[in-house]
């Protein structure tokens, strides 16, 4: 079999995803310089496609660009994840009133199977986080607006910076399963109002248990 050649644009999108990767696993801690030489090397790569792969990350929000000095992991401080949580409680109670009025039977029936999903995966840490984001992003996706999408998308990859300070707290799993439970109770009942309200108190309960 022929060797498949990368093209420039995949090569540095393919080092993109690896950093990102080892920034969500705290492989590169947050506040830590990146030495793009020697990861170039390790990768085999030249410098250019990490310098552009660096970029992607710093315009998602995980690298912050220094002058003179380098690329560094995003460090989240207090106000960041105010912020950041401020602005998904947002867009992600929009989305819920939305799918309470407008998912068919068999897209609000997906929500439930994701929601026995996470409450199967609640003694298993590391499982309820990958299940509740893609629980999030199916809503996300019944509301059906890709432009508030990309929004949310962005947003929680800067989110994953500090996860462990928030799901990982003692009880906050079992706390945040009886809040999806309120949510599906709200758009099993198609009420778009309380649908949103209990987004809202979710993301506020988990801006509290992050700070």
């Amino acid at each position: 079999m022929s060797a498949v050649m990368l093209t420039p644009r995949a090569l540095y999108e393919e080092v993109a995803e690896l950093l990102r990767q080892r920034i969500f696993a705290a492989e590169l801690a947050p506040g830590s310089w990146i030495d793009e030489m020697r990861l170039a090397e390790e990768y085999g790569i030249s410098r250019t496609p990490m310098r552009e792969a660096l970029k992607v990350l710093a315009a998602e929000g995980l690298v912050t660009m220094k002058v003179r000095r380098g690329a560094y992991v995003t460090e989240v401080n207090e106000k960041d994840q105010r912020d950041v949580y401020h602005l998904l409680s947002l867009l992600e109670s929009d989305a819920a009133g939305v799918v309470a009025t407008e998912a068919s039977t068999e897209q609000l029936q997906d929500l439930q199977t994701l929601h026995a999903e996470l409450t199967a995966a609640v003694s298993d840490r590391e499982k309820f986080f990958e299940v509740n984001e893609r629980f999030h992003m199916r809503l996300l996706e019944i509301a059906n607006n890709r432009w508030r999408d990309q929004m949310v998308a962005d947003l929680r990859k800067v989110m994953k910076l500090n996860r462990h300070n928030s799901l990982f707290k003692s009880g906050r799993l079992e706390e945040s399963l009886k809040e999806h439970q309120a949510i599906m109770d709200a758009l099993q009942m198609r009420d778009p109002s309380l649908a949103a309200k209990r987004m809202t108190e979710h993301f506020a309960n988990g801006l509290e248990a992050a700070s």
